[in-house]
């Protein structure tokens, strides 16, 4: 038997700003125990007997993923591009596609890569549970078994015993008002429908083609022409865009008869809300979680996140309080859901905070946006040991590099300068440069970019050893 987990990370980065943003959303974010949720979610796979896992995401993730992925060694080729989101069904479609070539027919572990689990022992006996009925056919939904009257998810009702601990799927239950929920809990047989799932790779694109054919003709074509580029499985990006964009459920579940359910009692969460995240991560003896440098004083029940200020707060009771380098968001608990609209209002008024932290992460590194004026534009550069920068030159800007860590081999029109530490060097308009740490250690050096245009599209790509020319 192979088991293959297929992990899905997208998102927008709505839920969670300012944390999270359209080019860093929450699966990427640390949250607890040292690592992202996207690592977590591939860690807690460990104990169980899979290969190694495919990872789903958008293409302007791409770098993210695999950096997280060769952190924990689990990077080897295995990241399927998204040219745009299509939602989770063509998602699952080309994974089960790509593990079916050479004639493979894997089990199928979806998982999504945003969700958090604190009893990773309980998850791996769900899926333990699972894998007989989805070697003999049946394409297995994980229930989450409800703790609560919950408004924000759908339900699933439990059908008859198929085996033990797993049942038919009675029916899918859309996001209840508060009565009905509470009802559901009351009667009990309901469960959250949690959006992981266990399958055969066959048996779900032959439910494809049954109930969404249109669906798999267009993964099929794109597909087709799929090429590997470095870590990444890359599909026709034309023929993609014109898949239908649909859920698993609308496609598959709700029409299948083969849809069996198997509950899972694991500390699930999908963090969809700052409240969520209040009730999952560990509090004080006054109710409150802090994370960062924080200081209270007769405050109770509150969520407060600092990046990189003090956040003191007196006689708060409730709020959720959230700081980065460039936004503060403070709302009370029971409405930090609302945040969505201030994302809203920012994509209206054309700003940036809504897609980037004033930290930005590359293939070759990051670099952190200190200062900025018309004219000007300061920034903080960190090259990993042995990657390099673009060849490339700007129309309209000039800059200084000066090195403050590490060493710097910079190519200025043809000619090869080492610089160390307190050296700097100046790179007019228009000139040919590229940028490298030969070294052991990060290389970090102060940017300062003069000019009369200093936007991320003034660049002009030669060679780039990561496809972005």
């Amino acid at each position: 038997m192979q088991l293959l987990p297929v992990v899905m990370a997208g998102g927008s980065g709505t839920r969670l700003w300012p944390l999270s943003r359209e080019m860093y959303p929450k699966q990427f974010l640390t949250l607890e125990a040292g690592q992202s949720m996207l690592q977590s979610t591939v860690g807690r796979l460990q104990g169980l007997d899979v290969l190694k896992p495919v990872v789903i995401c958008n293409e302007n993730h791409r770098f993210l993923v695999a950096e997280q992925l060769r952190q924990m060694g689990a990077l080897q080729g295995n990241i399927l591009l998204e040219p745009v989101g299509r939602n989770t069904a063509p998602a699952v479609a080309l994974a089960a596609l790509q593990a079916s070539r050479d004639g493979a027919d894997p089990l199928l572990l979806v998982l999504a890569a945003d969700h958090m689990i604190q009893d990773t022992a309980a998850f791996q006996d769900a899926v333990g549970k699972a894998l007989p009925l989805a070697e003999r056919g049946a394409l297995v939904t994980f229930g989450i078994v409800a703790q609560r009257p919950e408004t924000g998810y759908g339900y699933i009702r439990r059908g008859k015993p198929v085996a033990e601990g797993a049942y038919e799927v009675a029916a899918f239950v859309e996001k209840p008002n508060l009565a009905v929920a509470e009802s559901y809990l009351s009667e009990g047989g309901y469960d959250w429908n949690s959006g992981m799932f266990l399958f055969r790779a066959s048996r779900y694109l032959e439910a494809l083609k049954a109930h969404r054919p249109d669906v798999l003709a267009a993964c099929q074509s794109a597909m087709a022409d799929a090429r590997s580029d470095m870590d990444f499985v890359r599909v026709d990006e034309a023929v993609f865009r014109a898949c239908p964009d649909v859920s698993i459920d609308y496609a598959v579940m709700e029409k299948t008869r083969d849809a069996v359910l198997v509950p899972m009692d694991a500390g699930w969460s999908d963090v969809g809300a700052f409240a969520a995240l209040w009730e999952v991560l560990p509090q004080d003896e006054q109710g409150n979680v802090h994370r960062g440098d924080v200081l209270s004083h007769d405050s109770r029940n509150n969520l407060v996140m600092s990046e990189n200020a003090l956040v003191a707060t007196v006689g708060l009771q409730d709020t959720v309080v959230v700081q980065t380098k460039d936004a503060v968001f403070v709302a009370p608990r029971s409405r930090a859901s609302e945040v969505k609209q201030i994302v809203d209002q920012l994509k209206r008024a054309g700003r940036t905070e809504h897609q980037l932290h004033r930290e930005v992460f590359r293939p070759w590194g990051k670099y952190d946006s200190v200062d900025a004026s018309s004219r000007y534009q300061v920034k903080r550069i960190t090259v990993k040991p042995g990657a390099r920068l673009s060849v490339q030159m700007h129309h309209h800007r000039a800059e200084h590099w000066i090195v403050v860590s590490g060493t710097a081999n910079v190519t200025l029109d043809g000619v090869q300068h080492l610089l160390t530490e307190n050296q700097s060097i100046y790179l007019p308009v228009g000139a040919v440069h590229a940028l490298e740490n030969p070294g052991k250690i990060p290389l970090e050096l102060i940017e300062v970019q003069v000019g009369s245009y200093l936007g991320e599209d003034d660049i002009v790509r030669f060679e780039d050893l990561y496809g972005r020319t």
